[in-house]
Formats: C-alpha cells, structure tokens, sequence
C-alpha cells in the first residue's frame, strides 16, 4: 500500500539551470518563487486558477520581477517546466501535468523543496485526526527543551504555521522542525521525515482521493524513504496494522487501551518501544516492561478527551530521545489547546459552547462527543461533502447526543444515515434540519433549553467548502454567532 516512486536526484541542478512551473499562487507558493529565484532559475511561469485582476496587486509585481503570469479558466490546460511544483490541492494526474513528467519534468512541491534544503532534523505527522493538536504538542514541547538547554531553534510548519521556506536559511542542522504533513502534500512525496507518526487511520478525502487504498498510500510516504529512521504508529488502528513498513525503522507503538508493554505491541516482530497508560501515567517503554520510565500524570493533561490523551502519547512517543520528562509536563500542565479544537467559547444560561470547526470527519465528531460524555449536548454538524460514511457519525450522535441541528450540504446524508442508526430514537434524540448556518447556531441554542441540554458543541464531521474558504471562517462565525446571544 505504499507509493515509492523515485524523483530525480538533481532537483536543484534541474531548478538552477531550467525552467519552473509553480502550480497555485497560494500562500505557501509566493515564498516559493522568491526562493527559485536565489537558486538561480531561468525561468518561471505561475499558474493560477484567478484572474490577473483577481490576484493583483500581486500579479503586477510577478510580472515586474519577470515571472510569466498563465491564469483563468483552462489555466491547467497546458503546463511546461522542467520542475513543476503542485500546490497540495491539484491532483498530479491532471492531464497536462502527466504529459509534462512523461516528456521528463520533475515533479515536486515547496514542502519537498524545503525538505531538501532544510539542514534541520525534520518530525512530521500525519494522520487522519489529531494532526494539528499533535504537531503542536511536539513543538511545544520541543521548545521547553530547547529554552531550557540553550540548544538550537524549533520551527513549526507544513498545514500549520506560516511558510517555512521563507526561513530555510536561517537553519542548521542544530534545529527542529515539526511538520504537519496531509495526504494531498505527502502524495508525490520521494523523501521522508527523519522521525515521523501517523496517529491514526480512517475514512477521509475521499472526494479527492480515488479510493481508500490512494489515500493510505500516501499516508505512508511519511516513512517511506530516505533520511527515514523513526516511525509512531497508533497499536489500536487496524489499518496501521497493515501497512508496509521498512526493516530498519526504529518503531514506537502507543495505545490508549492498553496498559502494559505486551498489549501495546501485541504480535509486532523486531524491536519496538511502547507508550501506554499505566495506573494513571503515562509510560515509555524501550522493548520490554523491565526498562520503563513514567512520563507524566494523565489527570496532569489539561486537554479534555481520550483523543487529547493519544495525542500526548504521540509527542512522547516522537521525542523520546530528545526531551526530558519535565518538559512534557510543563505543556501539559499549561496548554489549553488549539483554536477550534474543542475551543470553549462561553457560557449562557447554563449553557456552555465549544468550537471545534476543525472536525471535517465523523471519527473527529465522536472523539469530541467521547471528550464531552456525561453532558447534555446539542451537536451542529453538516457540511461540504467529501464521499465518506456518515454511520460512525450516526452512531456517534444516538450514543452521546440530546440533540442535533443538521446544516449545509450533506444535510440529507447525516439525516438518513441517523434515521437508519439501529440506536436512534426521536425520544433520546431530536433532529432540526437547517441550511443557513447563522439560523443553525440559533435554532442550536432554542433547542438546548427545549431539551435541557448544557452544551453546544460545533463540531460538523464535515469540510466547510460548501458555504466557507476554510474551517477557521466556519469557526468564527460560530464564535461571532455565539457572542451575540444576549
């Protein structure tokens, strides 16, 4: 299940004496260009799907530099470079650019560039939930370390954070970088992360993704290549069960259900550590239960949910050989969480609200309901359809919801995936369908006194693309919404 194809070890000789194509004048690709420009490259032509008047001002000052603008409709329709750098949302099937790798151009990304020239140590994660708030873990705790040794800088990028190309000079191979890497970015990926971690594996992208099998191959390009040497792996997913991986890789399985070295690692082969939660710690062990040492109290984690305890057990796990336990514990005593990730918002009539826009898929849906059992929740949920199951979300909802306010576009998929739950009853749980989002939180709100609930919770098991850019918009319109209730 894994993509190993080979890119041409001269890259950079290729940049410095040819011509680019840079796919996307996104935030990422304009430091990109900047950079093409100091290696040397002959050329540069930049596509983009807006219009010079749509992306101007910024078009006017490409063209004085001597980048060739090709934008509108159609703008892919003919590509030619001899490295063409894809923009993760663009597929690398698109007719124009196969034709482009087949007459010999290199195809590539400004993360892979970066990882090329970074001299840094290089962590990344990916996974299907749990990216963010673990790539952040890492960072933060990288950085107590780090302030408390004097030793080196930690940088933080990828899907979070801004650009690092912009800093790639300023590395050196003291440094950190964490890196929060999606299946759209790893998909052409031909280099590795030193130490890498997959938190875990299920049902998402699947609008851009051809099938299940795509979007776990690109998974494992996280761990697949070179200068790989450590890899995290979640023991209680079935679908990191079976992935192909390398001899040679230093492998640390966590579990947030078992409690000792032998349940976490089960049947493994070869040599493997284990971190798993023993009467109320968390442990790390190397090979066997006879060499372990705790790490820190679970009740020490500020961050609500199981979920939150994984993800813990992820950045342990990723820097066991670089940080001390203090350094775990003090973010974990101090670290609240990230915005729209379970982000409380307010309290109102008894009623508190929480923000976590970031769940686009139903498995993050159930581990924010799981993180909020034993309240009375009303759950918002709804929205751009990326061709995934709703029958986990369904099952979710009947298990630990009061109360459900269905919006956006996949409205009728949650609605009738509900009705079809083998647990749901209009008794336990009752349903408001609603397209405008702002009239969703309102009628959220009269239903939570109508059912005597004491939580809202937005947390839409779906990507917001069908009424905003981005999760962060839906999650500020839900903040703005909320703090407008008198």
């Amino acid at each position: 299940m894994c993509v190993k194809g080979d890119k041409s070890l001269g890259l950079l000789s290729k940049i410095e004496s040819g011509h680019c194509a840079v796919l996307g004048l996104g935030i990422s690709n304009r430091p990109l260009i900047d950079v093409l420009r100091n290696l040397g490259a002959k050329k540069i032509t930049a596509y983009d799907k807006k219009t010079k008047e749509e992306l101007s001002p910024y078009s006017l000052e490409l063209e004085k530099s001597g980048v060739e603008l090709v934008t509108g409709d159609g703008y892919l329709d003919s590509i030619e470079g001899d490295v063409i750098f894809r923009s993760p949302g663009i597929r690398p099937d698109v007719a124009s650019i196969r034709r482009a790798v087949e007459n010999g151009a290199i195809l590539t990304s400004e993360m892979e560039l970066f990882m090329e020239l970074t001299p840094a140590t290089v962590i990344g994660v990916t996974g299907s939930d749990g990216k963010t708030t673990t790539t952040t873990l890492t960072y933060k705790i990288l950085c107590e370390e780090y302030k408390k040794r004097g030793i080196g800088n930690v940088y933080v990028g990828g899907n979070i954070g801004k650009p690092l190309l912009s800093d790639v000079d300023k590395m050196t191979a003291d440094d950190i970088v964490v890196l929060e890497l999606s299946s759209f970015q790893l998909y052409t990926f031909s280099r590795s992360p030193k130490i890498s971690a997959i938190t875990n594996i299920s049902p998402n992208h699947l609008d851009w993704h051809t099938d299940m099998n795509e979007y776990i191959s690109s998974k494992c390009n996280i761990f697949s290549h070179e200068p790989s040497k450590a890899l995290v792996l979640n023991a209680d997913s079935d679908e990191e069960a079976k992935l192909c991986v390398p001899d040679g890789l230093d492998i640390t399985y966590f579990s947030s259900t078992a409690r000792s070295y032998a349940e976490t690692v089960k049947e493994k082969t070869g040599k493997c550590s284990a971190v798993f939660e023993k009467d109320g710690k968390i442990v790390f062990c190397e090979c066997n239960e006879s060499i372990c040492r705790e790490i820190i109290s679970v009740s020490d984690i500020r961050l609500p949910g199981r979920h939150n305890v994984e993800n813990y057990m992820t950045a342990i796990a990723l820097t066991k050989d670089l940080v001390g336990s203090e350094s775990v514990s003090a973010v974990a005593r101090s670290f609240g969480g990230v915005e729209h990730r379970l982000e409380f918002v307010r309290e109102l009539d008894g009623v508190r609200y929480y923000n976590s826009s970031i769940d686009s898929s139903p498995s993050r849906t159930a581990a924010a309901l799981s993180a909020l059992k034993g309240n009375r929740t009303v759950v918002i949920c709804g929205g751009y359809d990326k061709h995934i199951p709703f029958e986990p979300l369904a099952a979710a909802l009947c298990e630990y919801a009061v109360g459900v306010v269905i919006t956006g576009a996949t409205s009728n998929k949650i609605y009738e995936a509900i009705k079809a739950c083998s647990e749901f009853s209009v008794e336990k749980l009752s349903i408001i369908l609603e397209s405008d989002f702002e009239r969703a939180v309102y009628f959220a709100r009269e239903l939570a006194r109508s059912v005597s609930a004491d939580t809202v919770l937005l947390s839409p098991a779906c990507a917001s693309f069908d009424a905003f850019r981005n999760f962060e918009e839906r999650g500020k319109r839900f903040k703005e919404t909320v703090m407008s209730f008198q």
